[in-house]
């Protein structure tokens, strides 16, 4: 029997304004809107854009033992993981990283939230809600840890691009002092044990929770709202964000976006494999030589024999075309040997080779007669180490086409930049 498919409580909005819309991880989602994939993507490089995330699972995780938990069971060191300094999460934070089982392979991916001493929202991806509760539930052992699912209590609306900041200020009950001093992965609001958004409101007094997060490595926020109060604050963002070009995108330009910032998609670049050896040791608990973790967590001791693992890296294309993931597509080395498997393979649509040289169409010191071509951009996995230079080919049952290891994408991203410098 065909499972039916969850709706955001901005579907039937979609609906209304003509997305295409497809089947995603137990979810009915807009793909795109009329204005087209290739718009959405720049339109967030440039402007802003805001994408519905309704779908994704999001957990609290409260009680004197919460902390000992995700100690145990993420990969980030949470009692040494803000900023250079490496300070412990505090109220007020977040930080990007994993749960991983017993082989060192992920489970999901997650952002954990720290609200106060003894409560965490840890978000993760579609459907994963109940299996990352029932992992953590599996390591508890005798921990006073309360676990509850809050996904269909939450609605998420992320909006991305370097006018965000300035969007929100026309938006927050608060003006500019909701934003002052908002660094990277930090945010303002809570959800507590009684399922109430407090302290971040917006107009029409409808409380938020606001973070400086997001997946496509552009500067933004997501605000997480309501299920009943979504639709009013899509609609009043997309209003007061006229002027400053904000429009609705859908998934396509998500996944473009991300792969552009050299960001992982959960089950497809990141999954039953050791997590290691790949472009995200920023979501490991490395100490400052990379010899060696900070804390034990599940899953180390796979990770720590690291050379018998695969290895992970992103690359850039020559051009826009691009090879279907699912035909399956291979790699190659210039020799026809086949070496591994692509996990993604998009075109981000704001990039373009001038001279040798990956320019944005952000880049600051971009030439005057630079057009962004696009360029196809993502992930791939092989048996044995490449280096950054290296070209290698790509093929599906289509195409081959030649491209080029990185150690990054998507050049001159803003997402790090002061809040100070977007709200000018």
């Amino acid at each position: 029997m065909h499972k039916p498919q969850g709706k955001t409580p901005l579907h039937d909005w979609h609906l209304a304004h003509k997305a295409n819309m497809v089947e995603f991880a137990g979810w009915t989602m807009p793909v795109w809107y009329p204005s087209g994939a290739v718009s959405e993507h720049q339109a967030v490089i440039v402007n802003a854009g805001i994408f519905d995330t309704s779908h994704m699972s999001v957990l609290s995780i409260s009680g004197p033992g919460s902390f000992e938990l995700l100690q145990m069971c993420f990969t980030k060191d949470l009692a040494a993981c803000v900023g250079r300094d490496r300070t412990p999460l505090r109220a007020g934070k977040c930080v990007y990283g994993a749960f991983l089982n017993q082989q060192g392979e992920v489970i999901d991916d997650a952002i954990v939230f720290r609200n106060s001493t003894e409560t965490f929202t840890v978000v993760v991806n579609a459907g994963m809600g109940p299996k990352i509760a029932a992992h953590l539930e599996g390591h508890r052992l005798g921990l006073d840890v309360r676990i509850t699912d809050l996904t269909d209590r939450m609605g998420k609306i992320d909006l991305q691009g370097p006018m965000s900041a300035r969007v929100l200020l026309r938006m927050l009950k608060d003006g500019p002092g909701a934003l002052q001093d908002m660094g990277y992965f930090s945010f303002r609001g809570h959800y507590d044990d009684a399922s109430d958004l407090a302290d971040t409101f917006v107009q029409g007094n409808i409380p938020v929770l606001l973070s400086r997060t997001g997946y496509t490595g552009e500067f933004g926020f997501e605000l997480f709202v309501r299920p009943g109060r979504l639709v009013q604050v899509w609609e009043t963002l997309l209003q007061l964000g006229k002027d400053f070009g904000v429009i609705p995108c859908g998934l396509a330009a998500r996944d473009s976006l991300r792969a552009g910032a050299c960001l992982p998609l959960s089950h497809q670049d990141i999954g039953p494999w050791p997590f290691i050896n790949h472009p995200w040791p920023f979501a490991l608990p490395y100490n400052d030589e990379k010899t060696a973790f900070t804390k034990q967590f599940l899953g180390d001791r796979v990770l720590e024999l690291r050379e018998k693992a695969e290895h992970t890296y992103a690359f850039v294309g020559y051009d826009p075309r691009k090879v279907s993931v699912h035909d399956p597509a291979v790699v190659l080395d210039l020799e026809g040997k086949e070496i591994g498997v692509v996990s993604t393979c998009v075109s981000d649509m704001a990039i373009a080779r001038y001279q040798d040289r990956i320019y944005s169409m952000a880049s600051p010191d971009r030439p005057a007669d630079f057009r962004p071509r696009g360029l196809s951009c993502g992930f791939v996995r092989v048996k044995s180490r490449l280096s950054v230079g290296q070209e290698i080919a790509l093929k599906d049952n289509r195409r081959r086409i030649k491209v080029m290891i990185v150690d990054d994408i998507r050049p001159d991203r803003s997402a790090r930049r002061p809040i100070r410098e977007m709200i000018r």
